[in-house]
């Protein structure tokens, strides 16, 4: 009697098989978790978003405002003229622009308070941002500073500020645009903008855990 003949796919050994299977459930799995731990994340960093002034009236030796945001300048003129502070001091400013124009944009009178403002022009980043205003609070000798930026930013900056002024005492003041809704989740301008800023704070905790030597450092 004739043997039956083997098919080459029935010889064929299903090892190699349930070998490539597993390695694809293994990173399947994998990126369901990183998935879900980089949503657990975004869920925790808008938890880290102020929804309010926590401190409104504390005095600090200076008033710091970020640039780039809707509203913040008019609210750190806004603090200089109500004597929260001595002097204000605008970071990440462009070349060409001066006291006198910034004033007028934030619809202040210049006069009284165009000498106690100082404009940074050296920052383009929020890391930046940090690093102009250590070296002007050590050239004026002051140990706090309120802190002016967008809300949703102000994780991010209290992050990069502390990490490079970790003697400074810092107050934040963050500043409530229109556009930006609350319940981000639901508004995808928003949602896109809470997302972005999620993502660079990660990249700034990643980069806070690399040794680097802060120039023009006390």
């Amino acid at each position: 009697m004739t043997e039956p003949i083997e098919s080459p796919e029935e010889a064929q050994d299903p090892e190699p098989h349930r070998g490539w299977l597993r390695r694809a459930l293994a990173i399947f799995g994998a990126l369901v978790l990183l998935a879900a731990l980089w949503l657990g994340g975004l869920i925790w960093f808008a938890s880290l978003i102020p929804t309010s002034i926590a401190d409104p009236g504390r005095k600090t030796d200076a008033i710091v405002v970020l640039t780039g945001g809707s509203g913040r300048l008019k609210a750190g003129f806004d603090l200089l003229a109500a004597g929260l502070g001595k002097k204000l001091f605008i970071s990440g400013v462009y070349h060409g622009v001066d006291v006198d124009e910034l004033l007028r944009l934030s619809r202040v009178a210049p006069k009284p308070l165009e000498c106690c403002v100082t404009l940074g022009y050296a920052a383009e980043s929020t890391y930046g941002n940090a690093l102009e205003t250590r070296r002007w609070m050590t050239a004026q000798g002051y140990k706090s500073l309120r802190l002016v930026t967008s809300a949703y930013h102000m994780p991010r900056s209290l992050l990069e500020f502390r990490r490079v002024m970790p003697d400074i005492e810092i107050v934040p003041n963050p500043v409530f645009a229109e556009r930006v809704k609350s319940d981000w989740w639901l508004w995808p301008g928003t949602g896109n903008l809470v997302i972005g800023e999620y993502d660079k704070y990660l990249a700034a905790l990643v980069m806070g855990a690399i040794p680097a030597q802060i120039p023009g450092g006390s």
